[in-house]
């Protein structure tokens, strides 16, 4: 039988990488064995998880601290990455919007689907040649359980990541013939620093919250097998029911639980992958 690191080592790629999932993908990617190449805006924050998995794994660690929003961005991974010999790609960066559609502004919303959707398709489209020209691999696609249903209150969100997870569920079998395994992670509530800053009471609701662990493993241990991964029994029955029951029942449920939840709180744009750091200007992420 060929071993996880047979299939898709020597190098995994993380975007997203220096906190949260995409901390939690690289621990886990480290444990079994595979080198990394860990991508994230913050460079303090990802020499000390890479000094904290050689230490721990005794795997190589190469860092790209890199603003993916940048225009340039995908060509500078691309680039940074050529002598790598990648053999997974897991695809976690992105930003969060919650509150009022109207309320958060229209550059916010812009950002958003750039990063959560734009980002994600440019990277699929360069690294899915370079696993089909390998004749093996993988790719992860982090999307969200929202992305399966349309949500209120995280309308720009939940849409990002309906095509994120579209996309990849489609890649799923178009690049199943070439060798390369496509799976997205579609996550309820995740015991994150994006989840623990959300404005409301999204931590303290009824809906259930997981740790990242439980949520990577079921995504590694779900690639080359599923298509679409959505971690934990309760996620899966809430996902089942709002699949069963009209579409406007749905939305009005989603829509009436959000609202609740924020009803306390001013809404707020958090990145999924890694706190904001302070900067003088307001639009650069």
């Amino acid at each position: 039988m060929t071993s996880f690191r047979d299939r898709y080592g020597r190098y995994a790629l993380v975007t997203g990488a220096s906190a949260g999932i995409g901390e939690e993908f690289a621990r886990q990617l480290a444990g079994r064995g595979l080198n990394l190449v860990l991508v994230a805006r913050r460079q303090d924050k990802l020499d000390e998880l890479a000094a904290a998995l050689t230490a721990s794994a005794g795997v190589e660690v190469r860092t790209v601290a890199l603003d993916l929003l940048a225009e340039d961005a995908v060509t500078v991974l691309l680039d940074s990455t050529e002598s790598v010999d990648l053999g997974l790609v897991v695809l976690n960066a992105g930003l969060l919007s919650l509150g009022p559609f109207l309320d958060r502004p229209l550059d916010e919303h812009a950002d958003l689907l750039k990063l959560n959707a734009v980002v994600p398709m440019r990277l699929s489209h360069v690294f899915g040649n370079r696993l089909k020209r390998r004749g093996h691999g993988g790719l992860v696609l982090v999307a969200s359980i929202v992305g399966e249903h349309p949500t209120p209150y995280e309308a720009n969100y939940s849409a990002s990541k309906a095509y994120l997870s579209t996309l990849g569920q489609a890649l799923h079998v178009e690049l199943a013939p070439a060798g390369v395994d496509v799976t997205v992670l579609a996550p309820g509530l995740v015991d994150t620093p994006m989840t623990r800053n959300a404005p409301g009471e999204v931590t303290t609701g009824r809906l259930p919250i997981s740790g990242p662990g439980p949520v990577v493993r079921a995504a590694l241990d779900g690639l080359g097998r599923r298509a679409l991964v959505i971690p934990g029994a309760l996620n899966k029955v809430i996902d089942v029911a709002l699949r069963l029951a009209p579409r406007s029942v749905g939305v009005r449920t989603l829509g009436s639980m959000l609202g609740r939840m924020l009803a306390t709180a001013a809404p707020a744009a958090t990145p999924v992958s890694e706190p904001e750091p302070p900067r003088p200007d307001p639009r650069q992420r």
